[in-house]
């Protein structure tokens, strides 16, 4: 087992034993292997940089690397697509731990010999990866406790190269093993480019449900960074109400383009909500609601919900309107009520014809306290017609009832 800071700068010898050159960084490839092989070394002679392959490389170990071949190739080294620098990409830049839930920074870098090849296996996060680096062996502590991160648990790595596509490989299956919530938190503590590369190597669903647990200034900077047709599908798998949230918060030429390239549905239920306020309970509702007509069975809406292709990703009311194609509410019935009533009776039978509701114009805030008062995990809402509307939300309440830092502490119920 070695560590990066024990070989960088350590001599290369020849089969002769002379000094040729000095290790200037080790190069891997970063792919689809959870530990990435190394490739190589960089050389350094006379202020040249040129690379030796780990076929040509006898021995690597804290004296040196010591080559099999007398030939050298001295061509400048230039770096390939998929590549990258342990030295130059990895130490001192920031990771995601997954297994951990964190973003750490590398201190020093784990090297195992596993047969036939070197490969990396490990990232050193703690104190003394960091002092093995800036003091002689010895100095820095025997006894000093020492992090090495799997480096099977590294959902991500914060480069400033030209890695990305790379990146977008590996990171996908691993971070996606997080809630949307960890990720949005994780992400928010890299720069603005790392935190769109880590967006943009989800898919469309778990990058939509990740957006949402961020500011919409933040939702609005990644979406811009993004290819404009990658960005238009993360916003059709975004709540209607987020989406035109964050359409809003964007350059009104950026925004267009964008809701023009949305497919034809979504952009629809998008442009529903965009002729109200912010701060109405219009511009607080969202349309990811179910209907169904009061002389329809328990039994048939039972039936229909399980049909459905998409349904809300929380449903808990159904709301019931007076026939098949009317919009005007007349009750609404709990999910769990559905469940245990007679599936032979209609559903004006078992509903609840009493209830709360608000109008598109009424203020937000004052939706947001009846779902409050009253402890209500959705309220509808109505227009100017008298049909349903929308339904606001009991986690599009407390976006503005709790103060900014109490929000994600409440689970979004509906997003």
């Amino acid at each position: 087992m070695l560590y990066l800071s024990q070989i960088l700068g350590r001599p290369i010898v020849d089969i002769r034993a002379e000094k040729i050159a000095s290790i200037r960084d080790v190069l891997v490839r970063y792919g689809s292997e959870e530990y990435p092989p190394v490739i190589g070394i960089v050389a350094r002679l006379r202020r040249r940089d040129f690379f030796i392959s780990e076929r040509d490389i006898e021995e690597l170990n804290v004296h040196g690397a010591k080559m099999s071949s007398a030939k050298l190739d001295l061509a400048p080294f230039e770096r390939r697509e998929g590549e990258v620098l342990l030295g130059k990409d990895v130490l001192d830049n920031q990771l995601i731990d997954v297994d951990g839930k964190r973003v750490v920074r590398v201190n020093d870098v784990q090297i195992i010999d596993t047969g036939g090849s070197w490969r990396v296996t490990g990232a050193d996060v703690s104190l003394k990866g960091f002092l093995r680096r800036l003091m002689p062996k010895g100095f820095y502590g025997a006894d000093a406790p020492v992090e090495v991160l799997d480096w099977a648990d590294v959902g991500y790595l914060a480069t400033d190269t030209a890695t990305v596509t790379v990146q977008l490989k590996s990171s996908k299956d691993k971070l996606s093993r997080l809630h949307p919530v960890e990720i949005a938190q994780l992400a928010e503590t890299l720069s603005p480019i790392h935190r769109t590369e880590v967006v943009e190597s989800l898919d469309d669903e778990t990058a939509a449900d990740t957006l949402e647990e961020m500011s919409t200034e933040a939702q609005a900077r990644i979406l811009e960074e993004l290819d404009e047709e990658r960005a238009a599908d993360i916003l059709e798998e975004m709540s209607p109400d987020d989406a035109v949230d964050v359409l809003d918060e964007m350059d009104e030429e950026k925004a267009q383009e964008l809701f023009d390239l949305m497919e034809d549905e979504e952009r629809a239920d998008v442009a529903e909500l965009m002729p109200y306020a912010n701060d109405t309970a219009g511009g607080l509702m969202t349309t990811e609601f179910v209907v169904f007509p009061r002389e329809m069975t328990v039994g048939a809406a039972i039936a229909s919900l399980r049909e459905m292709a998409e349904t809300p990703n929380m449903i808990y009311y159904l709301y019931v309107v007076e026939a098949k194609d009317s919009w005007k509410i007349c009750g609404l019935i709990s999910l769990r009520s559905l469940i245990l009533a007679d599936p032979g009776r209609t559903l004006g039978e078992v509903m609840r014809n009493e209830f709360r509701s608000a109008h598109t114009s009424d203020p937000a805030e004052e939706v947001a306290q009846i779902i409050s008062e009253y402890n209500l995990l959705a309220l509808p809402v109505i227009d100017d017609e008298g049909d349903l509307a929308g339904i606001v939300t009991v986690d599009d309440a407390m976006e503005i009832l709790l103060p900014r830092q109490l929000r994600r502490q409440v689970p979004r119920l509906f997003g």
